[in-house]
């Protein structure tokens, strides 16, 4: 029964008990139920909100480091997680939001949240389902788009290579090559996945780099002529082959390195070299610096998505005593496609 207004009702929160060094264990984060009354305080401009779908992102994984100097801010040990998600406007006392609204943006991961200072985007496309909004139609859709298009600025004909390509971003990235004529080829960690990318996003070719020895030889056997655009979503190992295998004047989205996240010593590339002797253009982004293009980007995605002709697999988990499961697969590569953890269908 759905919980009303002005009620004590029970809240799960997903909290993480301590930072963590290396690679991060379920046993780092815990469940808690508290209570929260379902209710804005007067005079307040806050937004009560009921979750339903939270966006699992290796960012997260980041924030779990005390760490100063990233750009991410650190989480605090003893409190809820925090990503994105989308949810259910159940009460507001801000001009903006009204009782009844979806939307989508920042996210505590529990499931009744009170917002004082909302920044939320309203959505207004609900033909599509709601949890796209966590991956196609949210930031790991602007994420593919600004850094296809507004980083990589792509050429009909060009060979493009995609690594991490099964997940939230990359199977994007490689839709939107292929459908500006591009010879697309992408990695992922298993043969399931190898499939997906080739009878399902239609990449050219894929490989599982688990089973590739040397990454080096395995790029030349996909692309004999070099590569045009990396879209970078792991670093390490893979970027130093890469390196090897760009055209000159090639160019590399660098929108994540998960390789390298539950390292404590970060691995050296050998081959950075290789930016100079082919003029490479290499260039990190963060897809918030692009939520400008928003309104652009959906006119250029809802069409394809209603058409058919983009398409997303989403891998959903239920509950929030799932959801350190579901957070941690990311870096196991147990999820097919965007992960998304379900807190309410509404």
């Amino acid at each position: 029964m759905a919980a009303s207004v002005g009620k004590q009702v029970s809240n799960k929160q997903l909290i993480l008990k301590d930072y963590v060094t290396g690679a991060p264990k379920e046993s780092d984060m815990y469940v808690k139920t508290s209570t929260i009354k379902l209710e804005i305080p007067t005079g307040s401009k806050a937004v009560l909100l009921k979750n339903l779908y939270l966006s699992c992102d290796p960012v997260m994984r980041i924030r779990m480091n005390r760490d100063e100097d990233s750009i991410f801010t650190s989480y605090t040990p003893g409190s809820a997680l925090s990503g994105h998600g989308v949810a259910k406007v159940l009460a507001s006392r801000h001009p903006d939001y009204k009782e009844g609204d979806f939307v989508w943006g920042p996210a505590v991961w529990e499931e009744y949240s009170l917002v004082e200072e909302p920044n939320l985007t309203k959505i207004h496309h609900a033909d599509v389902p709601l949890s796209y909004y966590t991956g196609i139609l949210g930031y790991p859709g602007i994420t593919a788009y600004a850094g296809f298009y507004e980083i990589c600025s792509p050429k009909k004909g060009e060979y493009v290579f995609v690594s991490s390509a099964s997940g939230a971003v990359g199977q994007l990235v490689g839709q939107f090559a292929k459908l500006m004529g591009c010879y697309v080829v992408g990695s992922a960690g298993s043969q399931q996945k190898v499939d997906l990318l080739k009878n399902k996003f239609g990449f050219d070719e894929a490989f599982n780099y688990k089973e590739e020895h040397d990454l080096n030889a395995a790029l030349r056997r996909y692309f004999p002529n070099g590569i045009d655009i990396y879209f970078e979503n792991v670093g390490g190992k893979m970027l130093d082959a890469v390196l090897l295998n760009m055209r000159d004047h090639g160019r590399i989205a660098g929108c994540g390195m998960t390789s390298t996240y539950n390292l404590d010593e970060p691995e050296g590339i050998k081959n950075l070299m290789f930016i100079i002797y082919k003029r490479i253009r290499m260039e990190g982004f963060s897809a918030i610096e692009y939520y400008h293009l928003y309104p652009k980007f959906l006119d250029h995605i809802l069409p394809y998505i209603r058409e058919s002709k983009i398409v997303y697999v989403e891998d959903l988990a239920e509950g929030l005593e799932n959801g350190a499961t579901a957070l941690l697969g990311l870096f196991s590569g147990r999820n097919v496609g965007k992960q998304v953890l379900v807190v309410a269908r509404e």
